[in-house]
């Protein structure tokens, strides 16, 4: 009885339930029924001369609605860049603190719960994958093989040694010395790591950095610098060996800028003493280059004494080549000094004689340098006042009666600016011709007034850009020649000036292999004299 009833009771409520949903649909129904269209309100669907208005109304809110869409994706496209950049800059960081520390993988602590740590990890693989690390790649000739450099705690041994032209040398920058202990302590932080412990059959041992002999290090410039560590092992013939790799981040633009050189006028101050015939031929190319290409060039020749001096201002007077008259160029001072002849005096001098109210960029010259119009763009660029300095390196010519002894006459000096290694060498131990401004020049105090005749002068004044906050700009010029002359160093100079001098002169006949053939001609002849015997 109890049953009957309770399904005669869920029935009702069935029944009630399903009205309700009925009422409640039918309801939905009528209120969510469109609207009926008036034909007078509706011109899209009315005929007559109201019909275009009604599509041009239609055309203007559909342009507003994408207008608007445009403007909030623009918005998002902007918040997604700002994202983007954030994240750049996290792992620029990173990246610097683990080049600080030498360590790469702890100075990726940081990021190491974000969602860039697996897009890093597989950019580095990829450059690893890259880089001839694990497997050789080959290559066309031995010209394109890049060398190592071999160190050990205390010195790197390296063919491009640069400035110090020496086998080996202790490392002088900071960050060199830093980078390769860096690769030492991460290598002993492997060794003696916890996972390398795993085989417990054999004795554990702490390797210390007196372990260390010696390590190999090269860097392939797009992909990274690579460490091969070698450590002394338990035995005399055993031995540890780590390789470690330090891959190159993605580029990252600093600033990108409009330069106007139009404006920047060169004044180039030229210290002179005799040698009326070499300034005879710097005039020619003064005339070329600067009068002729560029035309915005003031020249400075501070002149020290009074012999030849008539000579040097005929070069300037009428029926000379390069006459003001014919060329009318006026930009030229002539400063003359009754002293002795002294290189930074006179750079000194010419640069405070300018008497103009507006800065101006200086290119400190000797008369027996050859420049382009495209050096002088260079110097334009590459110094800036209050910022940058720039100290070109120049290519010094062998003697032309050496180089050119198997030839009928001596070519033109135009055809001798050719930079090869059997033509010329890079004088990377010269600072002498250099584009500072004027401003930049006279607040680092300028040269050494104590210093007479021939050289370091220009050292000192090198060292000075060196210790203030200015960057100095380092790197072979191609339009940049020093023209051979026979060097002469007077017994006058004390003797570490005359050291320097002989060793310049020594340098500046020719290459090695061109000295050598000099050396050993009469053994060369001699065998060129049997052989043809023989034949």
């Amino acid at each position: 009885m109890f049953k009957r009833w309770l399904l005669a009771l869920l029935a009702r409520v069935g029944s009630v339930v399903a009205g309700l949903c009925c009422c409640v649909a039918l309801l939905y129904l009528l209120a969510c029924r469109p609207a009926s269209r008036d034909p007078r309100r509706d011109p899209l669907w009315s005929s007559g001369t109201t019909s275009k208005e009604g599509y041009m109304a239609l055309l203007q809110e559909r342009e507003d609605s994408h207008r608007h869409y445009i403007d909030s994706l623009s918005k998002q496209i902007a918040q997604l860049k700002e994202a983007l950049q954030d994240r750049t800059l996290q792992l620029q960081e990173s990246l610097d603190k683990a080049k600080i520390k030498g360590i790469l993988p702890q100075g990726l602590e940081s990021l190491h719960k974000t969602p860039m740590q697996s897009d890093l990890k597989e950019f580095f693989r990829s450059q690893l994958n890259r880089a001839e690390v694990n497997a050789g790649v080959p290559l066309p000739d031995e010209y394109v093989v890049i060398p190592f450099d071999t160190f050990t705690l205390r010195r790197v041994y390296q063919l491009e040694t640069g400035l110090t032209r020496h086998p080996e040398e202790r490392p002088v920058r900071k960050d060199r010395r830093d980078e390769l202990i860096g690769s030492v302590e991460t290598a002993l932080h492997v060794l003696n790591g916890p996972q390398q412990h795993v085989d417990t059959s054999r004795r554990k041992r702490t390797f210390s950095p007196s372990d260390f002999i010696e390590g190999l290090t090269r860097t392939e410039r797009d992909r990274g610098t690579v460490y091969e560590l070698i450590f002394k092992g338990d035995g005399p013939r055993d031995y540890a060996k780590t390789v470690l790799f330090r891959p190159f981040g993605p580029l990252v633009k600093v600033k990108s800028e409009r330069v106007d050189t139009s404006g920047m006028l060169v004044n180039i101050i030229v210290p002179l003493s005799k040698r009326a015939h070499t300034f005879r031929q710097f005039v020619h190319n003064f005339r070329e280059v600067c009068i002729q290409q560029d035309g915005n060039v003031h020249l400075t020749v501070v002149y020290f004494g009074r012999e030849q001096i008539d000579q040097v201002k005929a070069l300037w007077g009428k029926g000379s080549p390069s006459s003001t008259r014919e060329t009318r160029f006026r930009s030229f001072t002539l400063i003359q000094l009754n002293e002795e002849f002294s290189r930074g005096r006179g750079l000194e001098v010419g640069a405070r004689a300018w008497r103009r109210s507006h800065n101006v960029l200086m290119f400190f010259c000797d008369v027996d340098i050859h420049f382009t119009a495209d050096f002088l763009t260079s110097c334009r660029l590459n110094a800036e006042p209050g910022k940058k300095v720039y100290y070109p390196v120049l290519f010094s010519q062998y003697n032309p009666s050496i180089i050119y002894s198997n030839y009928t006459h001596v070519p033109s000096i135009q055809q001798q600016l050719v930079i090869r290694r059997d033509t010329g060498f890079w004088r990377d131990f010269g600072f002498g011709m250099t584009c500072q401004y004027r401003s930049d020049f006279l607040n680092i105090g300028g040269f050494d007034r104590s210093i007479k005749g021939w050289g370091l002068e220009d050292v000192h004044l090198y060292r000075k850009y060196l210790h203030s906050k200015l960057m100095v700009v380092r790197a072979p010029s191609r339009g940049l020649f020093h023209l051979w002359h026979e060097k002469t160093c007077t017994d006058e100079l004390p003797p570490d000036k005359y050291q320097m001098c002989m060793r310049t002169k020594a340098m500046s006949e020719a290459s090695h292999g061109q000295l050598g053939e000099l050396l050993f001609k009469a053994d060369i002849q001699a065998h060129l004299d049997r052989n043809s015997r023989i034949s």
